[in-house]
């Protein structure tokens, strides 16, 4: 069983604290549903800084590469994601009025026992899509719907056809 590490964000930001590793991805238990299988880690780093305006910030940051089922062709295919992001680290009331205002700023509850593993979690279920496929050309269903391209698919369907 992994040790999921728990910080006190605000005073982790403001500290310039730092945090990384490597997360099976068998401990990712909200993500593993949408995996065609569990193999592989996750590796991270959270980093704490202040803002310009004095707000409290973790830098995101994470590599994985997700096992997943190609929507088209129902084969294995690899999605390799790398996250990037930085967080503002908001009470409630002012996650209300930047709600309010509609800014794009990413902001999270700030906590005092934050879940890292679980938010780098929801960071990447943030990016998958919501149906994977291969690059075009890649899938098996792609190469041989282009060999089936120059036949009539109601080809078969004359042959059947009574002559009275």
């Amino acid at each position: 069983m992994y040790a999921r590490p728990f910080i006190d964000s605000l005073d982790f930001a403001r500290n310039g604290n730092l945090i990384n590793g490597s997360v099976p991805i068998e401990e990712l238990h909200r993500l593993v549903d949408a995996l065609n299988d569990r193999q592989g880690s996750m590796q991270f780093a959270v980093r704490g800084s202040v803002n310009k305006q004095d707000g409290a910030v973790l830098r995101v940051s994470a590599q994985v590469d997700l096992h997943l089922l190609c929507q088209r062709c129902l084969e294995k295919m690899v999605l390799p994601v790398v996250i990037d992001t930085q967080l503002l680290l908001c009470s409630q009331a002012e996650l209300d009025i930047l709600e309010d205002e509609g800014d794009e700023v990413d902001c999270i509850l700030a906590d005092t026992n934050l879940d890292v593993i679980a938010l780098l979690e929801e960071e990447i279920l943030l990016t998958l899509p919501i149906a994977p496929r291969h690059e075009a050309g890649q899938c098996e269903v792609a190469k041989n719907d282009k060999l089936a391209a120059g036949k009539n698919p109601f080809a078969v369907l004359a042959g059947l056809k009574v002559v009275k």
